[in-house]
C-alpha cells in the first residue's frame, strides 16, 4: 500500500508515490511547463528501479496532469485494476490555508470551499491544486485526500513579525497579515541541514532560500519559522519568475488613478507579466536569462543582477532576525541549479561568516556543502523533498 503526493505549482506538477511502511519512494516525477507551453509539457518519470523516462505530454491544465500522474502511480505498483488497495491516500500541497488552517487536514467540501475562497490571493496555485484534487476524485473515487498547507509552517510567528502597520481592524476583521509560503520546502530543508551538519535541529539558526518559479527566504530557529519574505500573498518578497515581489503600494494607487488600470489588469501584470520575465523580456526561467545575459542582452543582465541583489538583501535581513546564522540553504530549481546566482547572492557576505568555495559551488550537485573549510557558517545546496513531506503529513493525518 502506498501514499501519493501531488504538488501542483504555478509552472509544474511534481509527484511522488511512497510506500506506507518505510516511506520509500516507489516512483517520482514531474510535469514542467516553465516555458509557458502547457500543451507540450515535459513529463519525467523516475521509478525506484529502472531508468528515468522523459516524454512530451499534451495537457489542458493541472486536472489532466493529475489524472496522468495517477496512471503513472498505478502503473508503478502494477495495480491499474486494483487502485483502491494500491493507493491508500493522496496528499496535496496547498499553498494558502489562510488563518483557519494551521495544520494538515482531510479534504472535504468545507475545506475545498475554503481553499477556493483563498484563490484570489494565490491565483497561480490554489486553483490548479483544486483541479488536481477533483481529478483524483474522479480517478480514485473513495480514496481519502489530505491538504498539506505551506502556510502552516508559519503559524507560530509572533504578531510583531506577521502584522502589517495598517489599521489594526484590517487584521481583526479581514485577516490582513503575513502568512508566508514554501513552508513545506523550508521545513524539509531545515531538517536535512541538521542531518548534513551532524547537529540537532534545535541548536541551529538557518536562512533557507527557496528559489524557483516562486521564491521566498525564511529564517528558521530550532526548526521553527521566525521570519520570512513571504506575505499576505505570494506577491510579496523576492522577485520571481513572473511575480513582481515587493513594490511600493503607491505605484498601484497611481496606476489606478492616473492610468486607469483596473484591478484585473493590475492582477494580471503583477502575477503573470512581472518578475524575471517582466524585467528581462526573455523568459521567467533564470537559466535562459543567464544565456541571454552571456550573449550581451542588457535587460537579461539587469534581471539577473536585480534578482541576486534581492536574495542577498533577504539573507542579510533574516540573519539579523536570527542574531547570526549557522547555515545558509539554497534549494529548488534556481537554488540548486544556478552556480552563478549562488555566487552572486553570497558576494560580499564574508562579514557574516559566509565564505563560498568557488570550485565546490561550480561543481555542486545536491545535497552538498559549498562553503570553504574555514567558513564559520555553512552554505548548503539541498534538493527539496516537498512530496516526501506531503506524504509523511498525509500518513500522520490518516493515522489520527
Amino acid at each position: 500500500m502506498s501514499t501519493l503526493a501531488i504538488n501542483a505549482g504555478s509552472s509544474s506538477l511534481k509527484f511522488g508515490l511512497f510506500d506506507d511502511l518505510d516511506a520509500t519512494a516507489l516512483v517520482t516525477g514531474e510535469m514542467d511547463w516553465a516555458d509557458g507551453k502547457r500543451e507540450q509539457a515535459q513529463l519525467i518519470v523516475r521509478p525506484r528501479q529502472g531508468t528515468t523516462v522523459k516524454s512530451r505530454f499534451s495537457l489542458t491544465g493541472s486536472d489532466t496532469a493529475a489524472a496522468r500522474v495517477v496512471q503513472v502511480a498505478l502503473a508503478a505498483v502494477g495495480a491499474e485494476k486494483n487502485s483502491a488497495r494500491a493507493i491508500t491516500a493522496v496528499g496535496h500541497r496547498i499553498v494558502h490555508g489562510g488563518a483557519e488552517y494551521r495544520e494538515s487536514v482531510l479534504l472535504d467540501s468545507k475545506v475545498k470551499a475554503a481553499i477556493g475562497q483563498l484563490s484570489e490571493l494565490v491565483p497561480l496555485h490554489n486553483p490548479p491544486a483544486l483541479r488536481a484534487v477533483e481529478a483524483v476524485e474522479n480517478a480514485l473515487p473513495g480514496t481519502p485526500q489530505v491538504a498539506v498547507f505551506d502556510t502552516a509552517f508559519y503559524a507560530s510567528m509572533p504578531p510583531k513579525v506577521f502584522l502589517y502597520a495598517t489599521p489594526y481592524d484590517w487584521y481583526q476583521h479581514w485577516g490582513m497579515r503575513r502568512y508566508g509560503f514554501h513552508g513545506i520546502s523550508h521545513a524539509y530543508c531545515a531538517r536535512r541541514a541538521a542531518e548534513m551538519m551532524g547537529r540537532e535541529l534545535s541548536q541551529l539558526r538557518l536562512v533557507s532560500c527557496h528559489l524557483g518559479g516562486g521564491c521566498s527566504a525564511t529564517a528558521v530557529r530550532a526548526g521553527t519559522a521566525l521570519a520570512t519574505t513571504g506575505g499576505f500573498s505570494p506577491l510579496e518578497g523576492l522577485m520571481m519568475g513572473t511575480r513582481c515581489g515587493s513594490i511600493d503600494p503607491g505605484i498601484l494607487l497611481h496606476l489606478q488613478r492616473q492610468q486607469g488600470l483596473t484591478c484585473k489588469e493590475l492582477d494580471r501584470a503583477l502575477n503573470h507579466s512581472s518578475g524575471l520575465l517582466g524585467v528581462s523580456g526573455v523568459s521567467p526561467n533564470l537559466a535562459q536569462i543567464e544565456v541571454a545575459a552571456a550573449q550581451g542582452n542588457p535587460r537579461a543582465r539587469l534581471a539577473f543582477d536585480m534578482f541576486a541583489e534581492q536574495v542577498r538583501e533577504a539573507i542579510g535581513r533574516l540573519a539579523a532576525a536570527l542574531g547570526g546564522m549557522d547555515a545558509l540553504i539554497f534549494t529548488d530549481r534556481i537554488g540548486e541549479g544556478s552556480a552563478a546566482l549562488r555566487a552572486a547572492a553570497c558576494e560580499g557576505l564574508d562579514f557574516m561568516g559566509l565564505r563560498l568555495d568557488g570550485k565546490r559551488n561550480a561543481e555542486a550537485r545536491a545535497d552538498v556543502d559549498i562553503a570553504t573549510a574555514d567558513s564559520p557558517a555553512r552554505i548548503l545546496v539541498i534538493h527539496t523533498e516537498e512530496e516526501l513531506m506531503v506524504a509523511r503529513e498525509t500518513r500522520r493525518v490518516m493515522a489520527q
